[in-house]
């Protein structure tokens, strides 16, 4: 009975969570897909020109907040995947138990950052050096918020990776070391392939935090709305243009419904991301 109990409940968790999904989904389509009855789908997607409140025309489209966005998102993760999964690495596989007791909180407490003091810091201090080594204008750019959202994401892939890396079994190392590899062979050969599927689900989830991070890409990346002609350029990702003028519209206005039609976007685009990553793990599981 108490087996049977416990199974409901965790049956009843994972219903919740996907009719909440579901829910927002509908929720987002149905105000967000209401925009497309009077902007063109070709301007909003492949329009460089986001313009809602302009007098003379307004203008719709939002690939220049793609690109913006995917800017961020790339560099972020060029930043943190070598950086975290080496951290993990040395955590699980090379650290004293006294220096793993004490990087792991210190790592941990990276998460509890608020994103806003991360975001003050990035505007006062990286961004002025940033300028300064680079030689720029001002450092409220693509680069300086792709810095500050890979530290944001750092700690999620670290602390998945290690667990993933921690899960391998003993014998897989000692069978290795015994057939005369060295540590880092039987790192590289062994413990991190037998721990990929794990190390590439922290990997998705570190980007669910890059794409969706608001506050931090608010504060640093520029929020100019031309298109981004390479890092040093000042971006206004998806989430910023979402967060700077939902306060500003009426609701039920067009620009009310295309910023639901963004928002829309952004969840496909996490759902695609995520979709992806779960078959390449199912895949990989089938290999096995």
């Amino acid at each position: 009975m108490k087996e049977r109990l416990i199974a409901w409940f965790f049956a009843i968790n994972g219903i919740s969570t996907i009719v909440l999904v579901l829910g927002i989904f509908i929720f987002l389509a149905l105000t967000g897909l209401q925009a497309f009855t009077q902007i063109s789908p070709l301007e909003f997607f492949f329009s460089t020109d986001w313009n809602p409140t302009s007098y003379v025309q307004p203008s719709w489209g939002i690939l220049s907040l793609v690109v913006g966005t995917l800017y961020i998102a790339g560099f972020s993760l060029i930043i943190a995947v070598p950086l975290g999964v080496a951290c993990a690495i040395y955590l699980a596989q090379i650290a004293s138990p006294s220096v793993r007791e004490l990087l792991k909180p210190a790592i941990e407490m990276i998460a509890a950052l608020p994103s806003v003091v991360l975001g003050l810091l990035g505007l006062l201090v990286l961004a002025p050096a940033v300028a300064d080594f680079f030689g720029l204008s001002n450092g409220l750019n693509a680069f300086t918020a792709s810095i500050l959202v890979a530290i944001m994401a750092l700690p999620t892939i670290i602390s998945l990776s290690e667990d993933a890396i921690t899960s391998v079994p003993k014998g897989y190392t000692e069978a290795s070391l015994a057939l005369g590899a060295n540590n880092w062979q039987t790192i590289r050969n062994v413990v991190v392939p037998s721990a990929m599927s794990g190390i590439i689900a922290a990997v998705m989830l570190g980007l669910g935090r890059v794409v969706g991070e608001t506050m931090v890409v608010l504060m640093v990346a520029g929020n100019a709305r031309a298109f981004p002609a390479g890092f040093f350029d000042p971006v206004r990702p998806m989430t910023a243009t979402i967060a700077i003028e939902i306060k500003e519209v009426v609701v039920g206005d067009l620009h009310y419904q295309a910023l639901y039609a963004v928002g829309l976007v952004l969840f496909v685009m996490t759902f695609i991301v995520n979709f992806a990553a779960d078959l390449y793990l199912h895949r990989q599981e089938g290999k096995m």
